[in-house]
């Protein structure tokens, strides 16, 4: 969505993307911010990250809602560079702000609540059954660190391999749709399933954890990925 994204359930926009637009060194629009910090969370708390810069260095930014930007905008001086950056930011607000317009209006559709409370036991059962795998990996020699790794490791390969994820999210579940909910929740079982039964066959952890995985590799293959919120998307660029 240009220079704004769903960031953490919000419209924000990084300042690295702005800097760039404004052919400002990133530093200085931070110090900038920096400066008038107080002033800027008059408005609300301001929010950072870490990224990969050019060349693959770890860098922080700040991200901006509208509000930051628009007093952002007043400490800038307009030149035909930055007037047309300010334009173009305010209107990916705008887009931005009907996308999470129209999320929040179908996670209020009953079916679609009804698929997300349906999920939420389905994941509640994955859960028990992967920390039950943690716990079974730590009595068969494995560690505690790498143990716990296979935990995380199994939720990031679920979205890893079913979705194409835009922005941060505070939960991932909050933005899918409710075929993305289904999807997701399909996946849960064939983890869960494969779990348990490795478990109940006293095979080893690591082949337990293999055989999860190529299952669900085999799963994302025949499923393929789709676009978390693409659908919003879509309706708001075709209006």
């Amino acid at each position: 969505m240009g220079n704004v994204e769903i960031f953490e359930s919000e419209a924000r926009s990084g300042t690295f993307l702005i800097s760039q637009g404004l052919e400002m060194q990133h530093h200085k629009l931070i110090e900038l911010v920096r400066k008038y910090k107080d002033d800027f969370e008059d408005f609300s708390p301001l929010k950072g990250r870490k990224f990969k810069s050019t060349g693959g260095r770890a860098a922080n930014e700040m991200m901006l809602t509208e509000d930051h930007f628009l007093f952002l905008s007043t400490l800038i001086r307009n030149t035909k560079i930055s007037v047309s950056l300010k334009k173009a930011i305010v209107k990916d607000y705008s887009k931005v702000k009907k996308q999470l317009e129209s999320i929040q209006k179908r996670n209020n559709a009953p079916k679609h609540i009804e698929t997300r409370e349906a999920g939420k036991l389905v994941r509640k059962q994955t859960t028990d059954a992967m920390q039950d795998f943690v716990q079974y990996g730590i009595d068969q020699g494995g560690s505690v660190k790498g143990c716990n790794m296979y935990y995380s490791n199994i939720t990031r390969m679920l979205n890893g391999l079913l979705f194409i994820v835009e922005g941060k999210h505070k939960n991932l579940r909050d933005v899918m749709t409710t075929r993305q909910l289904m999807t997701v929740s399909s996946a849960e079982q064939i983890v869960d399933r494969g779990l348990i039964i490795g478990m109940s066959k006293k095979r080893f952890y690591k082949d337990i954890y293999q055989d999860v995985k190529d299952r669900v590799l085999q799963f994302a293959e025949l499923h393929g990925k789709s676009d978390v919120i693409e659908h919003e998307l879509l309706l708001i660029e075709t209006e």
